[in-house]
């Protein structure tokens, strides 16, 4: 089956092929399946999908249940709210007693452009990175989207998954092997190592071309799985680099940028520059790439960080947060 571009509806496609390859997987909503695109399961398996209303928290708590009675359930909402309405929940019913509960953060970041501040989710990695045992996943593209999901049959303990609403380019290799916790190189680079996740992945290999411009070779790495993050294949990527830049459609504190200078900090390594969104909440926006460059998740600014660290200058005045 060829994946399909819109990122919500590849995860909606691989969780019906989980449901034909497993009995034991499950579906929960909590409102929002024709958003999340879990009703593609409800059409495929009715028997299967509890729809639990406007209810995040009764969502998790009964997830706990369907688990410990020997299903596999995924349990769905707009990241905002899976992360953080379900939260007592999630750590309690589900992380301490380990359970093999799959949460999708449906809407994740700022893509739900329209919405407004209520709805985009520039915190969900770092409270799901702070519960004990559980897994954050956050795929570039529908491809991996489904490859991932074909993990998370077998894979212990929670999982998170982070999905965009959004239509993004095709940028995992067709033919390239996956497993959780892979980094996967998209270009090699001797110079900068960009370390990206999520929608940031195509714009660092955008910024990896402005690099080339100026005779600077970036590597640009898809760093796909938050956590557990493969701390030895992170090194791997930025031995003899002089600069490394970490860029994420994600809060500056919490996210894929404070996971990478935690892998880092036993070991000697080139300055480190975050892309990110600098401590604050999102915005009504009309598109998404109109949001994107608000808060300054572009390839410019991407290839800018590079520049400032080889260079040796600091980040450039002015820079401000966006509120």
């Amino acid at each position: 089956m060829t994946p399909h571009p819109n990122m919500r509806e590849a995860y909606g496609l691989a969780l019906v092929e989980l449901g034909r390859k497993n009995p034991h997987v499950v579906a929960l909503d909590a409102d929002l399946g024709k958003s999340t695109r879990s009703v593609l399961f409800q059409e495929a398996f009715p028997e299967r999908y509890f729809q639990m209303g406007i209810a995040e928290q009764n969502m998790a708590a009964t997830a706990a249940g369907l688990a410990f009675a020997g299903k596999i359930p995924f349990i769905h909402s707009f990241a905002v709210f899976a992360t953080g309405r379900a939260y007592d929940q999630l750590r309690n019913s589900i992380c301490i007693p380990r359970l093999k509960v799959r949460v999708c953060g449906s809407s994740s970041g700022l893509s739900d452009f329209g919405d407004g501040k209520t709805h985009q989710s520039v915190e969900d990695v770092t409270l799901m990175r702070a519960l004990p045992c559980m897994t954050v996943l956050a795929p570039v593209d529908g491809l991996e989207t489904a490859k991932m999901m074909d993990c998370l049959i077998d894979w212990p303990g929670p999982a998170y998954i982070r999905i965009n609403r959004s239509d993004l380019p095709m940028l995992y290799p067709a033919d390239e092997p996956y497993h959780i916790g892979k980094i996967t190189c998209l270009r090699k680079g001797s110079d900068a190592a960009l370390l990206a996740t999520g929608v940031m992945v195509g714009r660092s290999l955008e910024a990896a071309k402005l690099l080339a411009a100026k005779g600077i070779e970036a590597g640009v790495y898809n760093i796909s799985t938050l956590k557990p993050l493969d701390a030895e294949a992170l090194i791997r990527a930025v031995a003899g680099v002089a600069a490394i830049v970490v860029a994420e459609e994600h809060n500056i504190i919490g996210g894929l940028g404070s996971a990478v200078l935690e892998a880092l900090r036993a070991i000697p390594h080139p300055p480190v520059e975050l892309v990110a969104i600098e401590d604050c909440f999102g915005l009504s926006a009309a598109c998404y790439d109109e949001i994107l460059t608000h808060f300054g998740l572009t390839a410019q600014a991407v290839a800018d960080a590079a520049i400032r660290i080889l260079q040796g200058s600091s980040k450039p005045e002015g820079r401000r947060k966006r509120r």
